[in-house]
């Protein structure tokens, strides 16, 4: 039986095959993504560098000889690759487990493809299960916990030793458990309108075209 962490290192290996040579790549954040980037240091050599959606990633694929460019230096990107912290049949999901889904999302759209890499551990019929991240400007945050009880959610403001959790936008995140999103779409647009939200962290606009799903009988391709 394959421990989580081999199962991450299969789909990051698995990844390189939607690298386009000679190009940039856009890559995301997590724990799945970092075994990306190691299968990644193999190909540097014949990529341009990458786009990175959070400070993190950058300081690992940088110490790994990758250059990193600013998203704003470059145009659209062949592909992006990133985890879920939950993905749907659509291709929809979760993210902002690691406090960079603006970023995320930002370099999601720059990109042609979004290939999600996850273990099988992260395929839902229903988002909702995992706590939804929303990033949210601080003055807000007890109105946006209002705003998510009034839909069934229980908001609560993500903590990190003790204090509020400050993102890379120097932003905090608010966590959202209690829901069903059955229509991620429709529940992307009205609640990226709320005042004082920057971004929830539901990838329906942006959704994935493919998925490398972890499992132990290998890695199985998922395509929307």
């Amino acid at each position: 039986m394959l421990t989580q962490d081999e199962l991450k290192a299969q789909v990051g290996q698995a990844a390189l095959h939607y690298v386009v040579p000679g190009e940039i790549v856009g890559v995301g954040t997590g724990s799945t993504v970092n075994k990306f980037i190691e299968a990644l240091a193999g190909m540097k050599d014949r990529i341009k560098g990458a786009v990175s959606s959070s400070v993190t990633s950058t300081e690992r694929l940088r110490a790994l000889g990758i250059p990193v460019f600013d998203a704003n230096e470059v145009g659209e990107l062949a592909v992006y690759i990133d985890g879920a912290d939950e993905i749907d049949g659509q291709g929809n999901m979760i993210k902002g487990g690691g406090a960079a889904l603006t970023r995320e999302k930002i370099v999601a759209a720059q990109s042609r493809r979004f290939v999600c890499i996850a273990d099988e551990s992260k395929r839902v019929e229903v988002l909702g299960k995992f706590p939804l991240p929303v990033e949210v400007i601080p003055m807000a945050a007890q109105r946006l916990v209002r705003q998510f009880a009034a839909l069934g959610g229980a908001a609560r403001l993500r903590l990190k030793d003790g204090q509020p959790l400050v993102t890379d936008n120097g932003l905090h995140i608010l966590d959202v458990t209690g829901l069903q999103i059955k229509n991620p779409l429709a529940f992307e647009t009205e609640v990226s309108q709320w005042p004082g939200v920057l971004t929830v962290g539901v990838f329906a606009y942006q959704r994935a075209q493919v998925c490398l799903l972890g499992t132990a009988g290998g890695v199985k391709t998922l395509t929307y």
